[in-house]
């Protein structure tokens, strides 16, 4: 089983002119520290107009700094918008492609649809077609990746004529495909396009054998990939704190933590959202305070096991505290997970206002008192489940229709404008002219004037064009 690590930049209120550029430097910092360490992953969301929650609306731009820090982590998409609307997927494609050049081949192409209103309503998107505007984006940007050229499409939500869009990614065919899943269906739904699972809810070790089991089955039975290799793995998100002293872990990392929750609730559930207004911290702290749950009367919880912190708070291991406790505690919570088959954990500690100071030392202590035994057990584990799973792949992969990727549209040209004008018109004299000017061109000379000339030419006969129109 291997380990990642998750980032959404939240930064709770109150803010000031550095508050964003500081949590970029520290969650750097702390990916370059996790490379060191050996760990394996580290995830970047994407959002978009999420106040406090989630500060990561470019990733691609925090993952590509740090690749210019690190040799050995993944650098993981987890995810991309794929909606054509919020995320062109040419561009999608280019910009994969390109971090997959400078990481040396170390990017995981996470993609999702999204769900809160604040984001789709704000790329005007309707939620009721996100799921087939998703599909047609992953599958555009995909054929982008590996077709030499591009042969074009058509759909109902982007239409791209053929062209070679480069650079081509490193890892061929194309880097690992993800997909979000927060319900059973989704993960389902990712089986079926052979796609790794990334299981964004919380939820317990013994919940995810059912989800593990149902993943296998549906791939086998009915997957058909949505790309050009299988990524059959399934990752959850996990809290995670860790401390010698368990009371220590739990109150250093449950307050964050719980940010999450709330947060995410406010932009997803419950919440009305003022712009620039709403203080969605202060709220979280005032409903805390009120039910006993600030953090100088956290152990109150204990006693009142009807509401979501006491969950937080108690001695076994719930999904909602996860993996905060002590090093031994925690070993033993991520060691369900992995004889249910969960092929990767990532760990949520960079949450609310949890110090950098206490993230850097946890990481450390994950690193030295926790992994190991896992480090130990993964090889021979990989190797077992690539032998078990290889017919398994071969039988998904020959169910891939040969229609996913087209032919090109026969002698398909692009032309350049004056050319096309030139060809247009059936001018012989200016397709000469332009012939001898790529001529003058490739000898050096001096065409500033001639270009000129050219320029002029060809805006008198827009202007006579656009006076006869």
């Amino acid at each position: 089983m291997k380990f990642g690590l998750f980032y959404s930049h939240a930064c709770p209120r109150p803010w000031d002119d550095t508050s964003d550029q500081v949590k970029l430097e520290q969650a750097l910092e702390q990916v370059a520290f996790a490379d060191k360490l050996g760990i394996d992953y580290a995830w970047a969301v994407e959002h978009h107009f999420l106040e406090e929650y989630s500060h990561s609306a470019a990733p691609e731009l925090f993952l590509t700094a740090a690749a210019m820090r690190t040799k050995n982590i993944r650098l993981a998409h987890g995810i991309v918008h794929t909606i054509p609307a919020i995320n062109h997927p040419v561009r999608v494609a280019e910009r994969i492609a390109t971090l997959d050049l400078l990481s040396k081949g170390r990017v995981e192409f996470g993609t999702g649809e999204g769900s809160s209103f604040a984001e789709l309503d704000g790329f005007n998107v309707n939620p009721k077609q996100k799921r087939e505007m998703w599909e047609e984006g992953v599958r555009v940007a995909v054929r982008c990746l590996t077709e030499k050229p591009f042969t074009g499409f058509k759909g109902q939500f982007v239409t791209v004529p053929p062209r070679n869009v480069v650079p081509k990614p490193m890892q061929q065919p194309h880097p690992p495909l993800w997909v979000a899943c927060s319900r059973r269906d989704t993960i389902h739904m990712a089986a079926q396009n052979g796609m790794g699972a990334l299981a964004f809810a919380f939820f317990d070790p013994e919940e995810a054998k059912h989800w593990v089991d149902d993943y296998y089955t549906t791939l086998e039975n009915e997957g058909v990939p949505i790309g050009d290799a299988v990524n059959a793995n399934i990752a959850t998100v996990t809290t995670y704190f860790c401390h010698h002293d368990e009371e220590e872990a739990i109150r250093r990392g449950s307050e964050g933590v719980n940010f999450i929750g709330y947060s995410l609730g406010h932009y997803y559930v419950y919440g009305k959202h003022k712009p620039n207004e709403t203080n969605v911290w202060e709220e979280y702290q005032k409903l805390r305070g009120e039910k006993g749950f600030d953090p100088n009367a956290v152990k109150m919880a204990q006693n009142n096991e009807s509401v979501l912190g006491a969950k937080a708070v108690e001695k076994g291991s719930s999904g909602l505290r996860g993996a905060m406790g002590t090093p031994a505690q925690v070993r033993d919570y991520l060691r369900r997970y992995e004889e249910c088959g969960v092929d990767q954990v990532i760990l949520a500690l960079t949450a609310g206002k949890n110090k950098h100071e206490h993230i850097m030392e946890t990481l450390e202590l994950f690193a030295k008192e926790v992994m190991p035994e896992f480090k130990e057990r993964e090889k021979e584990q990989a190797a077992k489940k690539a032998e078990r799973l290889a017919p398994i792949i071969k039988k998904v992969m020959a169910r891939k229709p040969a229609s996913d990727h087209p032919p090109m549209p026969k002698d398909y040209e692009i032309v350049a404008t004056p050319r096309a004008i030139a060809e247009g018109k059936g001018s012989k004299e200016f397709n000469k002219w332009l012939d001898d000017y790529a001529v003058d061109v490739a000898t050096g000379k001096d065409i500033s004037e001639k270009l000129a000339h050219a320029n002029t030419g060809l805006d008198a006969g827009s202007k006579n064009k656009t006076a006869k129109s």
